[in-house]
C-alpha cells in the first residue's frame, strides 16, 4: 500500500511538476517576444526623434545669374517700380547721397560722431524706439533694437548730445527721407550706454 501510495504521490508530483514547466516555458516565449516588441517599439520612436530633431539642410546660395534673374523680376513688379521711382526722385537722390558719406564707417565698423537733434522718429514711423541724429553734416534715423532692460539709459539721451555710434547695417526706404542706421554700439561721455545683444538662436 505504501509503495502504491508513494508511486501515486510521485506520478502526482511529476504531472503537477510537468503542468508549472509547460506555463513557465510558455511566459517565457511571451515575455521575449514582449522584451522584443519593446525594443523595436522604442527603435522606433528614437529614429522618429532623430528625423524630428534632424535639421533640414539650408538652401543652396543663388549664383550671380539666378541674383541677377530675381533682381530683374523685382524690379519689373509694382513694388520694384514704385522703388525705382522714389530712387530718381529728389528725396531719394539726398537719402543715397547721406548714406554715401558713412558707408566707409558702416563697412569698417568704425566710431561715427553724432549729435542728436530730435528724440521722436518721423510721423507713421514703425521702426520702433530711436532718435534723429546728424552725423558728417547729414541728418540720420539711429534705430535701436533694444530690450526692455537696455531701454532706461537710452531714455536719459536728450537733444544735443554727442554721442559715438557703430553699426554694420544701413538701410533705406520710400517711407522715410532719411538713412535709417542700425546702432549696435553707442557711447556717451566715454560710458556705453548701449550695446546690442545678439538674437535668440542667432547673431
Amino acid at each position: 500500500m505504501k509503495n502504491k501510495q508513494n508511486s501515486l504521490n510521485e506520478s502526482d508530483l511529476s504531472t503537477d511538476r510537468s503542468m508549472l514547466i509547460k506555463p513557465t516555458k510558455k511566459m517565457n516565449k511571451m515575455m521575449y517576444v514582449l522584451i522584443l516588441l519593446l525594443v523595436v517599439v522604442s527603435g522606433l520612436v528614437f529614429a522618429n526623434q532623430e528625423i524630428k530633431t534632424t535639421h533640414s539642410p539650408s538652401p543652396k546660395p543663388l549664383s550671380a545669374s539666378q541674383r541677377d534673374a530675381e533682381k530683374k523680376k523685382w524690379e519689373a513688379s509694382p513694388d520694384g517700380i514704385k522703388f525705382k521711382k522714389w530712387e530718381t526722385s529728389s528725396t531719394g537722390k539726398n537719402v543715397h547721397a547721406s548714406a554715401a558719406k558713412i558707408g566707409k564707417d558702416i563697412n569698417d565698423f568704425t566710431n561715427m560722431e553724432a549729435v542728436i537733434t530730435t528724440l521722436s522718429l518721423p510721423p507713421g514711423s514703425r521702426l520702433g524706439f530711436g532718435v534723429m541724429a546728424r552725423i558728417n553734416d547729414a541728418d540720420y534715423i539711429v534705430n535701436f533694437e533694444a530690450e526692455k532692460s537696455q531701454l532706461e539709459q537710452l531714455y536719459s539721451l536728450k537733444v544735443n548730445d554727442k554721442i559715438r555710434v557703430r553699426s554694420r547695417n544701413l538701410s533705406y526706404a520710400p517711407k522715410y527721407s532719411y538713412p535709417i542706421v542700425s546702432a549696435e554700439y553707442v557711447e556717451l561721455d566715454g560710458k556705453v550706454i548701449f550695446k546690442r545683444l545678439p538674437r535668440k538662436g542667432g547673431c
